[in-house]
């Protein structure tokens, strides 16, 4: 499918500066209030304080705030399982994981945390590296063992960062042919795709997949209150999906943190203006219990912004993220883990 006029529709304008500065605010405005009304988009469901969203056409229902899998393996052991534990008991049932996350750490982790009741609780997301099918297949088994399940409901292929990674993931003996051999196994049930570096590398990767008859059933990038105004995957990326009927899964809310230096937006801001995109979840990192409370604290009280407050929050962070100072996963390599370790591609 070519996707060139979606992003004309919705990319058309250019990037501001005083002279249409105005003008652009107001396109990104009304961009984002059209995604907030498409009909996919709230809660299934509500159980406590906890809002559940529908992940794609997949008919599955998970937390509106997942658990990011990274942050997770920063803490003691003891305090990284309390907290997966103590997210799962207060409602959130998204976790988000990586075979490379602390070397398999991150899986470990959550391997011990699952037990006892709690896998069942959990809907459970890893994502491998590998772009072969050998070294696919290899990951995939390494982190059923790590995670201690025999499947996992959602794997994804791992920072889709450069424009070939879609023609390695596709061709013939490449890790697709993995993914689907796991998932004809039972060891996966359904298959999505990451990526932070720039969304016409998303647009390729969903581009090839058409190519191939395959529908993704999920897809992960950023979504944050900067993005919106540099190399946009909220103008890009988001209305695609949403056509497509793809679950969303919205990361870098708060940029591990980056975002805050800013000082243009609170957390509970940050986590908002994504949660009011059509996200099926938004995945964030916990790697104190405050932190987790914090996350909690924004589902408990969200409820999606308005005209006047999207206009608020992009006003006041538009030079601030002009240049993409503030999403550095965008503009540098040091967030690009497989980048400094090429063998994990095979």
């Amino acid at each position: 499918m070519d996707y060139s006029s979606k992003i004309r529709e919705f990319n058309s304008q250019p990037l501001p500066d005083e002279l249409n500065r105005r003008q652009f605010l107001r396109l990104t405005v009304a961009t984002t209030m059209a995604m907030t009304t498409i009909p996919q988009v709230w809660a299934a469901e509500t159980k406590g304080d906890m809002p559940y969203r529908k992940l794609g056409r997949t008919g599955e229902k998970i937390s509106a705030i997942g658990v990011g899998g990274f942050h997770i393996g920063t803490p003691p052991e003891e305090e990284g399982i309390r907290i997966i534990r103590t997210a799962i008991d207060r409602g959130i049932n998204f976790m988000d994981n990586s075979w490379d996350y602390h070397d398999g750490g991150s899986e470990v982790r959550m391997g011990k945390a699952l037990k006892d009741g709690y896998r069942q609780k959990a809907f459970l997301m890893t994502k491998i590296d590998g772009r072969t099918k050998a070294s696919a297949a290899k990951q995939i088994d390494e982190s059923l063992k790590r995670l201690q399940t025999d499947h996992v409901d959602l794997m994804q292929f791992h920072e889709i960062i450069r424009m070939e990674d879609p023609d390695r993931i596709f061709a013939e003996g490449g890790a697709m042919e993995a993914m689907l051999a796991a998932k004809q196994a039972g060891k996966v049930r359904y298959i999505g795709f990451t990526g932070h570096k720039d969304p016409s590398i998303h647009l390729r990767m969903l581009e090839t997949a058409g190519k191939h008859q395959f529908h993704f059933d999920a897809v992960q990038m950023p979504l944050n209150v900067m993005d919106a105004h540099f190399r946009s995957f909220q103008k890009q990326v988001l209305p695609v999906l949403v056509k497509e009927e793809i679950g969303v899964l919205g990361m870098k809310p708060l940029g591990s943190g980056i975002i805050l230096k800013s000082k243009t937006v609170k957390p509970i801001e940050c986590l908002h203006y994504a949660m009011s995109l059509p996200t099926s979840t938004v995945i964030t990192g916990m790697d104190k219990m405050e932190i987790l409370e914090q996350a909690l604290g924004a589902a408990r009280t969200f409820k999606p912004l308005n005209e006047q407050e999207v206009a608020a929050l992009l006003e006041r962070t538009a030079e601030a993220a002009s240049e993409g100072k503030f999403e550095q996963f965008k503009t540098e390599t040091r967030f690009d883990a497989t980048a400094h370790n090429p063998q994990w591609l095979g």
